[in-house]
């Protein structure tokens, strides 16, 4: 059993439920800024071991883990705290909003030892799960094209105060999801293109950058791919799409994991066509209001990091994974700003990565 303790109480909800009901974690200690919401989670799951001093969490030689889920532009700052601490660190997705922070993070895990593990949660939904564990099983032979898309009303989003400041970009906080599904499969994206818009919503709402983006990917063997997200408008029915989908198309078949609905299809190199779902397991992901803090896949992502850390192997996606991620979608935000294709070396050649 690991001893973890919890940074950000807002995103932190889920965490603090995935390790007081893990058989491999001990939550010990929580913390945030707001003392009220400190209060709140410890009435709200009976553990009253909160502080508003990120340095008591550091400092505590009882805990192995930090888990860190602040505000973005936060995130690199905590994460080399945790490092120069001698913890192992699980980190929300987008791992950081700024590339120049990437190589001392580097630097920090090769001298600490330590492993980062991006919280990348939507590879650990069940669709997702089985999706990859069919396509590892060559069920749909050789993989041409991915397609995932992040389609959300998130207007509900806009009353964080942060989320209306000048550096919040949807980019990060929502197409990261998709983003990295995609480079689950094809992790050498070698070009970008896209183009966005911010929507009569997002301007409404106070939004300062695109909140509608599409963007087509080129990898270095050739194959292609395709991403979208929209986060301020109206969404179809569960019953004909899903907030969250990725798609794999192979040469003998073809799979769609939908992330919130727990269903998942695949029509196999046999010809079968098959549509599972796991409604057995809603209290397992959904455990709070509505869908709201899915914290299963939270649970299942913190208790594979775990074996992990035990087992003394990657945990992916580790930091360097992390760091690709974000420079893709710098790739993106460069894409959108110029309108042309951009290279994914050049972002990381600009910060001598």
């Amino acid at each position: 059993m690991l001893n973890i303790g919890i940074l950000g109480l807002g995103e932190g909800r889920s965490t603090m439920s995935a390790a007081l009901n893990s058989p491999k974690w001990q939550l010990k200690k929580i913390c945030d800024l707001d003392e009220g919401l400190c209060r709140h989670r410890a009435e709200e799951f009976n553990f009253p071991h909160y502080t508003l001093d990120y340095n008591a969490l550091l400092t505590d030689p009882e805990i192995d883990v930090i888990g860190i889920y602040t505000p973005d532009k936060l995130h690199a700052t905590h994460v080399k705290m945790a490092l120069s601490h001698g913890k192992h660190v699980v980190c929300t997705k987008p791992f950081i909003d700024n590339l120049a922070d990437a190589k001392t993070i580097l630097d920090l895990v090769a001298s600490t030892g330590k492993k980062v593990f991006v919280g990348q949660s939507s590879r650990f939904f069940e669709p997702m799960r089985r999706q990859r564990e069919d396509f590892e099983a060559g069920l749909i032979g050789e993989l041409i094209t991915v397609e995932a898309y992040y389609h959300a009303d998130h207007r509900w989003f806009l009353e964080k105060g942060w989320s209306l400041e000048s550096r919040f970009k949807w980019l990060y906080g929502g197409l990261s999801h998709p983003v990295d599904l995609v480079r689950w499969y094809l992790p050498d994206i070698s070009e970008v293109m896209g183009y966005g818009m911010l929507s009569a919503n997002g301007k409404k709402g106070g939004l300062h950058h695109e909140d509608t983006m599409h963007f087509i990917f080129k990898a270095k063997d050739g194959r292609v791919a395709r991403v979208s997200g929209a986060y301020t408008g109206p969404v179809q029915p569960v019953t004909r799409d899903s907030e969250m989908s990725c798609i794999l198309r192979g040469t003998q078949g073809c799979s769609q994991a939908d992330y919130m609905d727990l269903r998942y299809a695949v029509t196999t190199n046999t010809g079968e066509e098959k549509i599972i779902t796991w409604e057995h397991k809603l209290k397992h992901y959904f455990r709070f209001e509505g869908k709201s803090h899915h914290a299963g896949e939270y649970q299942n992502y913190l208790e594979y990091f775990h074996d992990c850390i035990e087992a003394n192997r990657p945990a992916y996606p580790d930091v360097k994974e992390g760091i690709g991620t974000i420079a893709l979608l710098k790739a993106m935000e460069e894409s959108l700003a110029t309108g042309q294709p951009v290279k994914v070396a050049s972002i990381l050649n600009t910060y001598g990565l």
